[in-house]
């Protein structure tokens, strides 16, 4: 087969597992083996058609047995080690905040409405624990 078609294959079968079915990573990993097949092609390594499809099988087999467990239970896990709220978190602050105040500050590339609720002045610069997320506002208190 000449490259184009190992990589139509290919673009084929990623676009059945993304779109049509739920194969459970099998498809993904003989579309990416049809690709680097096809690759291979391109760059000039010549081999007869009994050779490409025997590499597309062992490439198959390979990435079958080494990476799709892997994949599989790292994408569908179910969120464990997920925190559904960021109550206990440490931000920076960027301003001065006095008790009971509002400012702003950036957490996890994000601006965020902060709020003094402890009873001490927190200086710009200084860590604020996070004590609970009320919106788009984290009422924080010195670390």
């Amino acid at each position: 087969m000449t490259w184009w078609s190992w990589m139509i294959l290919g673009a084929v079968v990623l676009c059945v597992e993304l779109f049509a079915v739920d194969a459970q990573f099998y498809l993904v990993f003989l579309g990416i083996s049809a690709a680097l097949v096809g690759l291979a092609a391109l760059l000039g390594i010549a081999m007869p058609e009994w050779g490409q499809w025997l590499a597309f099988a062992l490439l198959s087999l390979t990435f079958f047995f080494t990476f799709r467990r892997t994949l599989y239970h790292k994408l569908r896990s179910g969120g464990e080690n997920y925190r559904e709220s960021i109550a206990g978190a440490s931000v920076t602050l960027q301003q001065d905040l006095e008790p009971g105040a509002d400012g702003r500050t950036q957490y996890r590339g994000s601006d965020w409405t902060v709020r003094n609720v402890g009873g001490v002045r927190l200086p710009a610069g200084a860590r604020a624990t996070v004590v609970k997320v009320d919106g788009l506002t984290l009422h924080v208190s010195a670390e």
